[in-house]
């Protein structure tokens, strides 16, 4: 079975920042990726992307049989029916499609011809960003049993470790604890391969970390949060995503929040989930390019990849910052950080491209990580894309 996972135009554009930098299919939500979730509940021979031109050459399209809306988060009820399509069948959700079986190299997912399409309900689609962290828990727990299914973990032998519900708790080879408390009763708790909980920290399920990520000394974290491979985090951190390789070391609150890629939140920084007035969030729509009502009343920060922070900054509740974003200074900053801003609450300015990719190339050599032309190429994009929300540049 060869996949791909295809993304529609509006979806895509309501999922930004994040998917400045990545098709849909490649957002963590959960343990998994959304793309890893289908790959393995389909067991497919082959992955692919059908996204934006300017990101395919990282993330190819290849070819294939099935296609899928990247949205749609596989369940194994979902994967079944997918699996039982025949060649020209498809699934639909009011008139949106879900899924199809298509062979013709000239499929369009954005009109498909299909000989039959079904209606199916009973399934998760993320099209806003807040979905990512308001569906993380169950997503956890979805994940976990997948992975963990007829495995057995890793033994916890550090004699200073505290855990409630243990049958909750899988440890990947690698994965080390040091005088932890660990509370699955409630959720599962996943450590990926080759991770560390340093001494002190309070873990409460649903929890995951991903491989070669390090949970700091005296961390609290208080359940329904993933945090993707090669992070560091610390502080206490509340139902949070943080997709990979991005640092919240120290102390300070991070809550109902969604991190990219290649992050850095300096020691204290404070992010605001919650209006005083208890008034539900409004949060910025690239789509409406103007703020949209979430409906939460626990909204926090939304960090596009490359996005940076200094000490002791404030973000208050439904922020949201672009990508390759450098914020510093006193006060709250704006809620609507565009990409390659470069400032704080006194004031923005460009972060200008060539020292925005400097400081990634640097970051994730520090990961032995390159920095790829491809990636050259996508932060070209979203600098050129992005130049109509950084509103000073016209000013001048």
């Amino acid at each position: 079975m060869k996949v791909i996972l295809f993304d529609e135009a509006e979806t895509w554009q309501h999922l930004l920042p994040l998917t400045y930098t990545r098709p849909v299919a490649d957002l963590r939500v959960g343990i998994l990726t959304l793309a890893e979730k289908w790959e393995r509940r389909l067991h497919a021979d082959s992955m692919g992307y059908d996204t934006r031109e300017y990101l395919q050459k990282k993330f190819p399209k290849g070819t294939g049989n099935i296609w899928i809306n990247a949205a749609a988060v596989a369940s194994d009820m979902l994967a079944k029916a997918v699996s039982d399509l025949s060649e020209g069948e498809g699934l639909v959700h009011n008139g949106r499609l879900i899924a199809a079986h298509s062979s013709d190299p000239a499929f369009n997912p954005s009109d498909p011809k299909l000989s039959s399409a079904s209606e199916y309900e009973d399934f998760l689609f993320i099209d806003r960003t807040w979905k990512i962290f308001r569906h993380v828990a169950d997503e956890i727990k979805s994940d976990f049993a997948l992975i963990t299914n007829n495995r057995e973990s890793a033994p916890l032998d550090d004699p200073h470790t505290i855990v409630y519900g243990r049958e909750n708790l899988f440890l990947e080879p690698g994965a080390r604890v040091q005088a932890a408390i660990i509370d699955a009763t409630n959720g599962p708790v996943y450590l990926g391969k080759n991770s560390f909980v340093s001494a002190g920290s309070i873990i409460r399920g649903s929890f995951a970390l991903g491989e070669e990520s390090v949970v700091n000394m005296g961390a609290k974290l208080r359940g329904d949060t993933s945090v993707g491979p090669g992070c560091k985090v610390g502080g206490e951190i509340s139902n949070s995503v943080f997709q990979a390789n991005s640092n919240k070391s120290h102390d300070g609150y991070l809550g109902n929040s969604v991190i990219g890629e290649w992050c850095n939140l300096g020691a204290d920084t404070n992010c605001s989930n919650l209006k005083n007035n208890y008034a539900p969030v409004k949060t910025w729509s690239y789509v409406s390019k103007g703020f949209a009502d979430t409906g939460l009343t626990f909204c926090g920060l939304t960090m596009g990849d490359h996005s940076k922070c200094g000490i002791n900054t404030m973000f208050n509740t439904g922020t949201v910052v672009g990508v390759a974003a450098n914020i510093f200074g006193s006060g709250f900053p704006r809620t609507f950080i565009p990409s390659f801003s470069w400032g704080g609450a006194s004031g923005m300015i460009t972060h200008q491209m060539g020292k925005a990719t400097e400081t990634a190339r640097l970051m994730m050599e520090r990961r032995k990580i390159p920095f790829s032309n491809e990636d050259l190429e996508i932060m070209e994009e979203v600098f050129r894309s992005s130049a109509e929300f950084r509103i000073w540049e016209g000013r001048k």
